[in-house]
């Protein structure tokens, strides 16, 4: 039986639309892939699996004593810990105003060869009842094994490259 003439072409009309629509698929999620910023806390980091030179996001407490700024009065230099590992983090700009010691912090940027988080965004949590939720994720068995707070890193002096 022979398929009308009408019918077929209604057919490949559809299957064309339908492949094409496909592609579009592919090509946009191929596309976001690239900007996809994915989550690692310091204990995955010094682990090695995160990604280096890849566009990531790390988070966790910033370490007490561990904020050395740079004389240029832009460049900083901390230290972020899930009380498991820490990761140094380098960053040119403003930091946010609720940027402090002891609290929490998610920091985007790209991992160097060294194992320093390279960032170019700062996030501060946005009162004392908010962490986000990776990093109160990420600190959680770490806290509940070790209660009491880490010992204070001594104050230096960072001179830069």
């Amino acid at each position: 039986m022979a398929m009308h003439p009408k019918r077929k072409q209604r057919l490949w009309m559809v299957l064309a639309i339908v492949l094409s629509a496909t592609a579009a698929c592919g090509l946009l999620f191929y596309a976001l892939s690239d900007n996809l910023n994915l989550f690692y806390p310091p204990s995955e980091i010094v682990q090695g699996k995160a990604p280096v030179g890849q566009r990531i996001r790390a988070g966790g407490m910033v370490k007490a004593g561990s904020v050395i700024r740079q004389a240029d009065g832009l460049t900083v230099e901390f230290i972020v810990t899930d009380y498991e590992a820490d990761v140094t983090v380098r960053y040119t700009g403003i930091l946010p105003d609720l940027f402090a010691e002891n609290d929490g912090v998610v920091v985007a940027g790209m991992l160097d060869e060294m194992g320093v988080m390279q960032a170019d965004e700062v996030l501060a949590k946005h009162d004392e009842n908010y962490m986000p939720p990776e990093v109160a994720d990420s600190l959680k068995n770490p806290m509940k094994a070790n209660k009491a707070a880490p010992p204070a890193v001594p104050a230096k002096t960072w001179q830069g490259k």
